[in-house]
C-alpha cells in the first residue's frame, strides 16, 4: 500500500523559512508526477507546486520563494519555502500521480500544517 508522509510544518514568524519533506512508501515504481498542494480555512485546496524528471511547476503565489526538488532514490519530494508570509498558512499535502496505460493515479498525504505568524 502506498503511503505518502509529510514533515517539516510548523509556526514560523514572516520572513522565516521551513522546509517540507514528503518520503513515500510502499512502492516498487516511480511516480510521473510529485508535488505539493496547500489548503487554508475556508479555502479550496490549490497547487503550491509540482515537479517531474524534466520540469517544476510553480503557482505565481510561490514562484521566487519556494523551491520544490525530489530525490529519486529516496522517494522523497521537498519545498523549501522562504520569505513565508502570514498567507502560506495552511496545510500542506504532499501529491504523486503514476500514470499507466490503465490510467492515472493520485496518492495523498495526511497533510502538515505551516503556520506564519508572529
Amino acid at each position: 500500500q502506498v503511503q505518502l508522509v509529510e514533515s517539516g510544518g510548523g509556526l514560523v514568524q514572516p520572513g522565516g523559512s521551513l522546509r517540507l519533506s514528503c518520503a513515500a512508501s510502499g512502492i516498487i515504481f516511480s511516480f510521473n508526477v510529485m508535488g505539493w498542494y496547500r489548503q487554508a480555512p475556508g479555502k479550496e485546496r490549490e497547487l503550491v507546486a509540482t515537479i517531474t524528471s524534466s520540469s517544476t511547476n510553480y503557482a505565481d503565489s510561490a514562484k521566487g520563494r519556494f523551491t520544490i526538488s525530489r530525490d529519486n532514490a529516496k522517494n522523497t519530494v521537498y519545498l523549501q519555502m522562504n520569505s513565508l508570509k502570514p498567507e502560506d498558512t495552511a496545510v500542506y499535502h504532499c501529491n504523486a500521480v503514476r500514470v499507466v496505460p490503465a490510467g492515472r493515479f493520485d496518492y495523498w498525504g495526511q497533510g502538515t500544517q505551516v503556520t506564519v505568524s508572529s
